[in-house]
This record gives structure tokens, C-alpha cells and sequence, in this order.
């Protein structure tokens, strides 16, 4: 691994290999405290965040390694100076770089141009850590990810890319339940079943909500995605019928259920669900952490 931009780009055997790490750091942080000793990571954010940030933050430093944030408050990536300018000078000083972007291309843009490694913390493509935190949240909850079942419903997203991409890599099933027009891009669909034939997976696409039965997990996300201006009213007679549920949950026997956050409650999802005995949402959130940490140590050790 020379950066972390999509999971496209890893092998089964590096996906297993990072979960399997992030295990070992979660269970044992002590033999990881000085992991990152003398490191220094910058993060660069065009968007907002709540686990993102803190989770990167913290996580850095239970390793041993300091971090700088930067936000639009020091200059937009790309208008201030170039994505080039900024890649080259923070390789200078830092030994990798962290960047949640409005568009993946800027992150490739660092990638190609820096001399340190570059992690995706978000693009409008891809969220590769929010998917290794997920699936490091199966592997606790299932075990054996061979044989998971996840569904995602809702609107096709960077999340939905992402997930796809990871439990092709795994051999594993995962249904997109989304209303015509909602799915996810169909390039990386494309390559999602690629990905999967190789490894013995599928990949199902369906409006139908039915394909819910027996999955292992529901997962949603925020039916719009954060800069789309679109009212909820516009959308929500659409996606009325996507909504996670409690009656959904039992009427189609999914054990858990699952979501990225920030989570409009009453919406995509119920509190009922989101408060219940079945909601992952807290262990994924302080997966964010352990998964990450995996990454960087993989990428910096």
C-alpha cells in the first residue's frame, strides 16, 4: 500500500490484513502507543465533521504521532494555490496527508503529486474509511465476512460506493435497494461485480424492498448528501417507502442495522431503530478510529 484511496485499490488479502490489524490495535492499544513516534500527519477538510476529524485526530495521537488540521480558513484546496503547491509542500514537513474533499479528483491530485502517503477521508466517489470501519463492525458482530449479507437502502452514495467495493473484496452478497434514479454510479458498479465474480461474491441492484429478507444488516444513510441543496419535501414521497423501520426490521428478519451518521431521525430511520438492541451505529463510530488507525500504521510503519 502506497496511499489509501479507494478500496478498489487493495487486494482480498490487504483488506484482511487491515481488519485484522485494526482488531489487534482496538484490543491491545498499549503495544501501538508509540507506533507513530516522531510522525506527523496534516489534515486537509473542505467539508465539516464530527467522526472523522476527532476519530483522526485522537487516533493519531494514541499511536504517538501529532496532527495538524486545516480547514477553507486557510485557503480552499486549489484556490489559494494549486492541489499540486499543497501536496508538495505539506510532503515537506509531514509524513502523510488526510483529505475530505468535495471531489475525488482533488484527492487523486494529491496522490500523484505528493511524496507521502494520502488517505481519502471522504470524496464525493468514495469513503474508504467508513466502509473498513464497517466491516471491522460485521467482523466483531459475524465473524467469519465470508458469508455476510448486507443490504444498503436508501440513496446510492460515496457510503454505498464504498461498502459495494469492500464486500466484493470479501466474496460476500450485498443487495443496493434504491428508488429508480437513486442508484449508485454505474461505473463503479461495474467495477463492484468485477470485483466480485473474481472473488466468488454478488452484487444485486433492485427498487424492491423485499430483498431485505434475511440479510445479515440494513444499512442507510441521509437521503441527501451533505452540499445537495434538494428539500427533503421534494424527495420524501420517493423515498417514503425506504425508510428503516421497526416493522421493516422485523417483517424481514434482519439482525442489525447500520448508518454512517449524521443520521436525520425520523426520516431515513426511526429512533426506534436507531436507539435499539439491533444498532450498530456507536460500535461503527468508534470503529472509525481503530480502522484508521490500522491504515496508518499499515502505510507508516
Amino acid at each position: 500500500m502506497k496511499h489509501l484511496l479507494s478500496l478498489k485499490d487493495l487486494s482480498q488479502s490487504q483488506l484482511l490484513a487491515l481488519l485484522e490489524l485494526a482488531q489487534k490495535i482496538k484490543a491491545n492499544p498499549a503495544e501501538y502507543r508509540h507506533a507513530l513516534d516522531g510522525k506527523n500527519v496534516v489534515m486537509l477538510f473542505e467539508k465539516p465533521s464530527l467522526r472523522t476529524r476527532v476519530s483522526f485526530d485522537i487516533g493519531i495521537n494514541k499511536l504517538g504521532g501529532h496532527c495538524v488540521y486545516m480547514d477553507q480558513q486557510n485557503g480552499a484546496l486549489g484556490k489559494r494555490e494549486s492541489v499540486a503547491d499543497f501536496a508538495g509542500n505539506i510532503s515537506q514537513w509531514a509524513d502523510a496527508i488526510v483529505a475530505r474533499t468535495f471531489s475525488h479528483l482533488t484527492i487523486d491530485a494529491l496522490a500523484n503529486t505528493a511524496s507521502v502517503p494520502v488517505i481519502n477521508a471522504l470524496s464525493d466517489l468514495y469513503h474508504p474509511c467508513q466502509a473498513l470501519a464497517d466491516l471491522l463492525t460485521l467482523k466483531e458482530v459475524l465473524g467469519d465476512l465470508s458469508h455476510l449479507k448486507l443490504a444498503y437502502m436508501g440513496d446510492g452514495n460515496n457510503v454505498t460506493h464504498s461498502l459495494m467495493l469492500g464486500v466484493a473484496l470479501l466474496g460476500a452478497q450485498m443487495t443496493v435497494i434504491c428508488p429508480e434514479g437513486n442508484f449508485p454510479d454505474g461505473f463503479v458498479v461495474t467495477q463492484a461485480q468485477e470485483v466480485a465474480a473474481a472473488h466468488g461474491g454478488s452484487l444485486l441492484l433492485t427498487p424492491d424492498v423485499s430483498a431485505l429478507e434475511n440479510v445479515d444488516a440494513v444499512y442507510t444513510d441521509t437521503w441527501i448528501s451533505m452540499g445537495d441543496d434538494t428539500e427533503l419535501s421534494d424527495i420524501e414521497a420517493k423515498f417514503a417507502q425506504y425508510q428503516v423501520n421497526q416493522a421493516l426490521m422485523e417483517q424481514y428478519k434482519v439482525k442489525y442495522f447500520m448508518h454512517c451518521l449524521p443520521a436525520h431521525r425520523g426520516v431515513e430511520v426511526t429512533d426506534e431503530v436507531m436507539d435499539g438492541e439491533t444498532s450498530l451505529v456507536l460500535q461503527q463510530a468508534q470503529n472509525r478510529m481503530h480502522a484508521q488507525n490500522a491504515v496508518l500504521v499499515t502505510l507508516l510503519s
